[in-house]
C-alpha cells in the first residue's frame, strides 16, 4: 500500500511540475490541440493600445500577470494580427504572461529601415512600467531589431530569436543562391523565387537614391502582387545605385552575389551591418534562446549558430529538424518522426514558464550544429 502512494505521489508531483509546459509544447505544435485547449480556458483580454511614437500594439492581459513578453513579428503584412502570431500571444497570457505584440508598419511592409530598433526600446520601456520580468522575443527579420534593442537593456528575464538572421550579408547570399556555411560546413538549400521580391522590398528603403528607392519599391509590390508582373520599364529607368540592387535581387551565383555585395553603395553597406545583430550579440544579458527551423527557406539555421557563437556562453541553439521558417510542418513528423524536436521544445518552453534553475537545467537540451 505504502508503494502505491509513493507512486501515486510522485505521478502527481510529476504531472503538475510540467503540465504547463506539456499543454503549451502540444498547443504550439498542434494548433487543432491548441484550439480544443482554448475552449476550455478563459481569453485573455486584448487591449489596443499606443505607444510614446504612436506605434500601435495589442496588449493580452491574463488575470494574474506574473512576467512580461514582448512579441516583434517578422515581414507580413498582417503584422501583429498574423493568426499565428495572434495564437502564440494568447498561449503566452493563458499561461501568465502579460504580452505586448507592436504593429512595425515597416516590417508589415516588408522593409527594414532602423526605425523597428527604438520602436522596440520603447515598447520594453513600457512593459517595463507593468512588469518587473520583461522578456523579447523576434520572428524572422523581426528577430535582428528585438536583439538590437534588447542588445541596449540589461535585466531582461530572456532573449529569444525564433529563425532570426546574424548578418543581412549572409541571409542576401543564401536567398539569392541556396549558398549558406558556418565554420568548415557548407551548405545549399532550395531557393524560394518569391523571397527575392521580399529581399527587393527589404532591400529598397537602404538605397540613398530618391528616386530609385520608391522605383524599387513600385518593382517590388508588383512582383509580390504577381511574380510575372512585367516590371522592364521601370527597371530600365533606375539609377546605378537601384541598378546594383536589382541585379543582386536576381543574382543566382554565389560570387556574383558577393561581387554585388561589395560593390553597394557606402550608405547601403553601412545600412547592411547597422541592422545586423552579430554586431552585438556580445552585449545580449541574460539567457539568449536560439530556436530554428532546419528546413527554413528565408533564413539559414546557420545564422542562429553565428549568433550564438558571436553571443557566448549564455546562448542556446535549438535546430528543430521538423520546422521550417517559424513553424512547424505536419505535426504528425514532429511528434512522431522528430521525437527530439519535441524534447528540445518541451524543455526550451519549460525553461521559459518556470524559474531560472529550470532555464539553467534545460541548458543540455541537445543542440544540432
Amino acid at each position: 500500500m505504502l508503494v502505491v502512494v509513493i507512486a501515486v505521489t510522485v505521478i502527481v508531483v510529476v504531472a503538475v511540475r510540467f503540465a504547463s509546459a506539456a499543454l503549451f509544447t502540444a498547443a504550439l505544435a498542434m494548433p487543432a490541440f491548441d484550439a480544443w485547449v482554448a475552449r476550455w480556458s478563459p481569453v485573455p483580454a486584448r487591449e489596443e493600445i499606443s505607444l510614446a511614437s504612436s506605434t500601435p500594439a495589442d496588449l493580452y492581459r491574463p488575470r494574474h500577470p506574473r512576467a512580461a513578453v514582448l512579441l516583434v513579428h517578422g515581414l507580413s503584412p498582417a503584422g501583429r494580427r498574423h493568426p499565428e502570431l495572434v495564437r502564440l500571444a494568447r498561449l503566452f497570457a493563458r499561461h501568465g504572461y502579460l504580452v505586448m505584440v507592436p504593429q512595425f508598419e515597416g516590417l508589415a511592409s516588408f522593409h527594414l529601415s532602423g526605425h523597428e530598433v527604438e520602436e522596440t526600446r520603447k515598447a520594453i520601456t513600457r512593459l517595463r512600467a507593468e512588469s518587473h520580468t520583461v522578456a523579447v522575443v523576434g520572428f524572422s527579420f523581426g528577430a535582428g531589431p528585438a536583439l538590437l534593442a534588447a542588445a541596449d537593456e540589461s535585466g531582461l528575464g530572456w532573449i529569444g530569436s525564433f529563425g532570426g538572421y546574424a548578418d543581412l550579408r549572409n541571409v542576401i547570399v543564401f536567398l539569392t543562391t541556396g549558398v549558406h556555411q558556418f565554420g568548415s560546413e557548407r551548405y545549399r538549400g532550395h531557393v524560394e523565387e518569391y523571397n527575392r521580391w521580399k529581399l527587393l522590398a527589404l532591400l529598397a528603403p537602404l538605397v540613398d537614391d530618391a528616386h530609385d528607392r520608391e522605383t524599387l519599391r513600385r518593382i517590388a509590390s508588383r512582383r509580390l502582387a504577381n511574380p510575372f508582373d512585367d516590371v522592364h520599364a521601370l527597371a530600365a529607368d533606375l539609377g546605378p545605385a537601384g541598378r546594383a540592387v536589382m541585379e543582386l535581387s536576381e543574382s543566382r551565383r554565389e560570387e556574383q552575389t558577393r561581387r554585388l555585395l561589395a560593390h553597394l553603395s557606402p550608405a547601403t553597406r553601412d545600412a547592411l551591418d547597422r541592422l545586423s545583430p552579430v554586431t552585438v550579440a556580445s552585449r545580449l544579458h541574460g539567457r539568449l534562446w536560439l530556436v530554428h527551423g532546419a528546413a527554413d527557406d528565408s533564413i539559414p539555421f546557420t545564422e542562429s549558430l553565428r549568433l550564438a557563437a558571436a553571443s557566448g556562453a549564455g546562448a542556446r541553439v535549438i535546430i528543430l529538424d521538423s520546422f521550417h521558417h517559424t513553424g512547424p510542418q505536419a505535426p504528425w513528423r514532429m511528434l512522431l518522426r522528430r521525437a527530439s524536436d519535441a524534447r528540445a521544445l518541451f524543455l526550451l518552453v519549460d525553461a521559459i514558464l518556470h524559474e531560472p534553475r529550470a532555464a539553467r537545467d534545460a541548458s543540455s537540451v541537445a543542440t544540432r550544429p
